[in-house]
């Protein structure tokens, strides 16, 4: 049954073709250089990048029903594909990229059996704050590994937190020619955003067109010694990307005679787990910056990401996902459809099988300097301010899922930020028996349903009461949610029911959130979570 406000559907827009060419082909300035340092910073050979994209952009866009999602690799699987090639291959790179692809391949799969069981929902069940703190740990791991490619060294440390420690070592030893390419590459990144005029340049094409003739200048093509401030450095074709003579050369098959080992497993879980989770999140953050508010469905997104895995796992690329910050150049570059996606992955195709030669001019270390960019942004500061001012229980569920992780890996680390969150609930009075399952009773006023929740609403019952909510007749115009009667109630139901209540409200239904006036904040933040004295309760 429609209803007069309800979000426009899907299908009631036709293509812009002029504005998705426009679009597709602004990301793709952009997608060109990350797709390769991401495989590179993935142990993936360059073009697996470009591979997946390609997949992303000419099947993936049509199974889902994101109209402006970019779908291809993302930064945030670096860490967990870096692992799976050097584990699985044991010391050789070859045998573990293979064994990887397989490992992408399953991933694949079960993303497809997840969605055919709608369990794109499952999604919810994260805590924002493990999540950021999940992707602040792969923001540091990026930082470390790419720190040293940046100024042209070889680390002796493989951990994260190793490799930070080396990065003063690194620094006293660097070759001042790479340096100086990767300096200037990270300058016009963080400073090209605080100049007016030149903001809308994409900051990555900008980095190439400033590093490729430096390449060019200190002759990178070729092996030979610089002499620089009286010392002499070598410099040569390995600081430079490398690429296959031809697209068909760049395909490989996946390995899958280790596919049942514990280790591949693992991998397969991680992909699985933090590759979906991302991949739904950054959908529903695209739709909310989406102009026209067109929502996605997240199990079609989902089937889509898995269907784009296994291809790419069987050819050799990198696990995609909906990755926002190319997503988010689209819509700010007048994106109209999902045909943007695909032009960007036809320009994608288009350029790396004609034009290998010019990829293969990019210095190693402006794509360490974009990943590095990358990672700030994804362990800034700011993050860990906007966490504390939520709340200071919230801070510590951030920082022990980022300090776990950088001392062992993610599947442990995101573990533990759930595990600390649930211990938090119980201290803070949430009954163990609705942990799992919140206590609710429904009863009708008139046109109105007004829906009671005992216990907790928190992140591991919260899908329990969407879906009470969901369940409830379309003609129903007003419901109430009382939660008078709860003990505490969380930052990630907080959030997620604040967002309820604006869908509803777009769908001209109206959810009236009520009985909170007892409930304490634990901080000034709207969305902070709450909770009740039993003094207090009824």
């Amino acid at each position: 049954m429609s209803h007069k406000g309800s979000p426009p559907s899907q299908s009631s827009y036709k293509p812009d073709f002029r504005a998705d060419i426009t679009s597709g082909f602004m990301v793709f300035l952009i997608a060109l250089p990350l797709c390769l340092g991401i495989a590179m910073a993935s142990g993936f050979p360059p073009v697996a990048g470009i591979l997946t994209a390609v997949v992303g952009g000419l099947i993936a866009t049509f199974l889902g029903s994101a109209q402006l999602t970019i779908k291809g690799p993302a930064a945030g699987l670096i860490v967990i594909a870096l692992g799976a090639v050097q584990e699985l291959g044991n010391g050789d790179m070859a045998t573990g990229y293979r064994q990887a692809l397989a490992t992408i391949f399953i991933a694949g799969v079960i993303q497809m059996a997840l969605a055919l069981v709608r369990a794109g929902k499952f999604g919810a069940f994260f805590p924002a704050a493990v999540v950021h703190g999940m992707l602040a740990a792969i923001g540091v791991i990026i930082i470390s590994k790419q720190a040293h490619v940046l100024m042209g060294v070889a680390p002796q440390a493989k951990e994260p937190l190793h490799l930070l420690a080396e990065i003063p070592h690194s620094l006293a030893t660097m070759n001042p020619a790479i340096f100086g390419i990767g300096a200037l590459s990270l300058l016009l990144l963080f400073g090209l955003p605080l100049v007016p005029k030149v903001r809308k340049v994409p900051a990555p094409l900008l980095v190439l067109l400033t590093a490729v003739p430096l390449g060019v200048w200190i002759g990178l093509d070729h092996t030979h010694a610089v002499s620089l401030l009286g010392d002499s450095y070598e410099v040569g074709p390995k600081y430079l990307v490398q690429l296959p003579g031809n697209l068909l050369q760049a395909i490989t098959f996946p390995d899958f005679s280790a596919v049942t080992s514990g280790t591949s497993i693992k991998y397969i879980v991680m992909f699985t787990l933090v590759g979906s989770i991302e991949s739904l999140l950054s959908a529903k953050a695209v739709d909310m910056l989406d102009p026209q508010r067109r929502h996605s469905d997240l199990d079609k997104d989902l089937l889509a990401t898995g269907v784009g895995n296994t291809i790419a796992g069987l050819i050799g690329g990198l696990p995609m996902i909906s990755e926002i910050v190319r997503s988010s150049a689209n819509i700010n570059n007048g994106a109209q459809s999902r045909w943007s996606n695909f032009f960007h992955g036809v320009f994608l195709l288009v350029f790396v099988a004609l034009m290998p030669g010019l990829l293969q001019m990019i210095p190693l270390a402006a794509l360490s300097a974009m990943l590095i960019y990358t990672g700030v942004r994804l362990a800034s500061p700011r993050e860990f301010v906007k966490t504390f001012r939520i709340g200071p229980e919230q801070l510590l569920i951030f920082t022990t899922t980022l300090l776990v992780t950088l001392a062992t890996d993610l599947l442990v680390g995101v573990a533990s930020g759930v595990v600390l969150k649930i211990i938090l609930h119980l201290v803070n009075g949430a009954p163990v028996r609705n942990l799992f399952r919140a206590e609710i009773e429904q009863e009708k006023h008139g046109q109105a349903v007004i829906v009671r929740v005992h216990g907790a609403a928190v992140f591991t019952n919260y899908l329990g009461l969407e879906k009470k909510l969901t369940e409830i007749d379309a003609a129903i115009q007003r419901v109430v949610l009382d939660l008078d009667n709860t003990r505490l109630i969380d930052h990630t139901t907080v959030e997620k029911l604040h967002h309820l209540v604006e869908d509803w409200q777009r769908a001209g239904r109206e959810l009236v959130l009520q009985g909170l006036d007892e409930h304490r904040r634990f901080s000034k933040h709207h969305l902070a979570a709450r909770r009740k004295a039993l003094a207090s309760q009824t």
